[in-house]
């Protein structure tokens, strides 16, 4: 009986083939447009992670300030300075944290033979690649050695090489900072830099090197890396510098802390907002089609009313009409559904990358949006069809069912 059910419902979308593809087309586009949004959300949110992630999410810089609020007899607007010892409290005291590199930067001019700027010197020691992930590109970046016998070398900033070198080896070539040589030994892979940013044309060179260009005696700030949670490393570096420095850990003007988790975690929120927004449109645009199926699949019970009552006075029972209704939507459903997803595939290698972050900032095709179809978005647009299939085909299905016979056979 059921499979002569299943035959039926076969036999009336093959003579209606017009309404049936014009219904499945309509299924299909539907369900591609919520993978397709759905992979426009999980692509942007990827776009964020990688803007971030070229310097490292587990980073956090602290820099000094002014105190803002009176504490241990003393006054506000005091100045706050970093030395090394505060570096050693922060590493003996402070669970999680990996490496601190304290911050010694000047604004010089950097000149060679034939070209002379002033950029960003920054001195720093050598764990500051780890930290702030400064790949090189070629040639190498200063050791600890460099670092204890104050070597004058540098490396530099893939623009800095460009405006400096044109396509000149830098490697082994001599700078002057502020007058003083140092040997070029390395080239930093570039960064992304929007136009205002300076970040590719920075000079690094050891701490104890920068002692002839600036005076060491007060860091400007210190990059650290860590594990655990960043909220707590956070208020731990507050208390640990509060104490030493005799100000509120509550008083944010003291210290100024650059927490790129923090600000991670900030954009994720608006990455979830975007993409339970664009789930809800998604959504709505395959319930649009799904009112459309059941519009068809209401027509259809109308039109063979009859031969239903036909079916019930030869043994049909309810659950027979509603199964071979229901077979119909969801077998229109289902070829809609993988059409529609296979189309989706189609469109995002076909659309590849889409200009995001490389609009406003160079080196940043890594941070545009891909339209990459995972199988979660797969499993989420596929339930919500099922959902939208179900309801668009039960209720043509229950009206079926339930057609009287008697008024069914009676029916013109």
């Amino acid at each position: 009986m059921l499979l002569d059910l299943w035959k039926q419902a076969y036999e009336a979308m093959v003579y209606n083939r017009r309404r049936t593809s014009i219904t499945m087309v309509g299924m299909a586009w539907g369900i591609a447009t919520v993978v397709l949004l759905l992979a426009y959300g999980s692509g942007f949110g990827r776009a964020i992670e990688a803007i971030f992630a070229q310097w490292g999410t587990q980073l956090i810089g602290v820099f000094p300030g002014r105190t803002s609020e009176q504490a241990g007899g003393s006054k506000a607007g005091v100045q706050v300075r970093f030395t090394q010892e505060d570096i050693d409290r922060l590493q003996q005291t402070v669970p999680g944290v990996k490496h601190v590199a304290a911050i010694l930067a000047k604004d010089v001019p950097v000149s060679n033979e034939s070209h002379t700027y002033t950029w960003t010197v920054n001195g720093y020691h050598p764990i500051i690649q780890e930290i702030l992930v400064l790949d090189v590109d070629y040639g190498r970046f200063f050791s600890d050695d460099d670092d204890a016998n104050r070597a004058h070398v540098a490396v530099i900033g893939s623009e800095a090489k460009t405006k400096l070198f044109g396509g000149v080896y830098p490697i082994g070539q001599h700078i002057r900072l502020n007058g003083i040589s140092f040997e070029v030994i390395g080239v930093l892979q570039a960064k992304m830099q929007e136009d205002e940013s300076d970040v590719n044309r920075q000079i690094y060179v050891p701490l104890s090197s920068m002692s002839d260009l600036k005076d060491p005696k007060y860091f400007d700030g210190f990059w650290l890396n860590y594990n655990g949670d960043h909220a707590a490393i956070q208020q731990s570096i507050r208390n640990t510098l509060g104490a030493m420095h005799n100000f509120r850990p509550s008083d944010h003007q003291a210290i100024f802390v650059a927490d790129l988790e923090q600000q991670l975690t900030q954009f994720k929120i608006v990455t979830i907002a975007l993409e339970v927004l664009l789930l809800f449109i998604g959504a709505l645009t395959l319930g649009i089609a799904g009112i459309g199926l059941m519009n068809i699949m209401l027509v259809a019970v109308q039109q063979r009313t009859k031969e239903i009552g036909i079916e019930k006075a030869l043994g049909a029972r309810k659950r027979h009409i509603l199964i071979q209704f229901l077979a119909e939507s969801l077998v229109i459903t289902g070829i809609g559904g993988a059409a529609g997803i296979a189309l989706a595939y189609a469109v995002s290698i076909g659309v590849g990358r889409i200009t995001f972050y490389s609009a406003m900032a160079a080196h940043a095709d890594a941070a545009d949006i891909q339209l990459l179809i995972s199988p979660l978005i797969v499993v989420v647009a596929t339930g919500i069809l099922i959902v939208v299939g179900l309801v668009s085909g039960m209720i043509p299905a229950l009206k079926a069912a339930n057609l009287n016979p008697i008024e069914a056979l009676r029916y013109e």
